[in-house]
């Protein structure tokens, strides 16, 4: 992977306020729709939480806006532990969301059955566009990965499919988007934070191939969104 830009703030209050910031700004520069793929873990909560406030949730192009997510664990909606209910809770419960601009990955049926519907789903909404998505948010893991592309997993050779199930590697299976759908995008941003982190970083972004995020070839630009520890400042 392309080491990208750099984007460093001294802490995560102040990096959730920047990258918070730029989104906005890119959603509104945007002409169409702006197909955005959300990211789970702890590192985004703030972010989720400050485009509900003022100014910037009254920015957001809700009629233009569409949102995706790159990995869920697969447990009910309603779960603490589901990436899409974190997202709801920080951010989609306390905003004028419309329903039809909110597709999460279901989580109802099988972990396959699932990952094939939400595939259709991506296919459907992002037919004849140049790029699945004009955005995608990621985190890292200290271990290397990237949404639910871990380590030693088959997912990581998957190269016809856009979704796809990740029964191992985890207490719970995983649905994940794989690498051909997290690399059609316009752009890719990383944002992490905090000092365990900063070797995978570094390493990430040098393209180290043992990595799972370093495996990623993003199509469009990759902006690394890093406090000061994460990134050796």
């Amino acid at each position: 992977m392309a080491s990208g830009s750099a984007i460093v703030e001294a802490d995560a209050g102040a990096l959730a306020r920047r990258a918070a910031g730029w989104l906005v700004a890119r959603m509104t520069a945007s002409q169409g729709a702006f197909r955005l793929a959300l990211s789970g873990g702890e590192t985004p909560r703030l972010l989720y939480r400050l485009l509900a406030e003022d100014p910037l949730r009254g920015r957001i192009p809700w009629s233009r806006l569409e949102l995706y997510w790159g990995d869920e664990r697969f447990v009910p909606w309603s779960s603490p532990d589901s990436n899409y209910n974190r997202a709801r809770e920080e951010w989609l419960s306390r905003v004028d969301a419309p329903a039809g601009s909110i597709h999460p990955i279901p989580t109802d049926t099988t972990p396959d059955d699932c990952a094939a519907r939400y595939e259709t789903t991506l296919r459907a909404r992002a037919k004849d566009a140049p790029c699945l998505f004009e955005l995608v948010l990621l985190g890292l893991g200290a271990d290397g990965h990237t949404a639910s592309l871990l380590p030693g997993q088959p997912v990581l050779e998957e190269r016809a499919r856009l979704v796809a199930a990740v029964p191992r590697g985890r207490e719970e299976p995983r649905i994940t988007l794989t690498y051909p759908a997290l690399e059609s995008s316009a752009a890719v941003a990383f944002l992490v934070t905090g000092a365990a982190k900063r070797d995978v970083v570094a390493r990430a972004r040098r393209g180290d191939e043992s990595l799972p995020a370093g495996r990623l070839r993003p199509r469009g630009e990759t902006v690394w969104f890093l406090d000061e520890a994460a990134a050796g400042a």
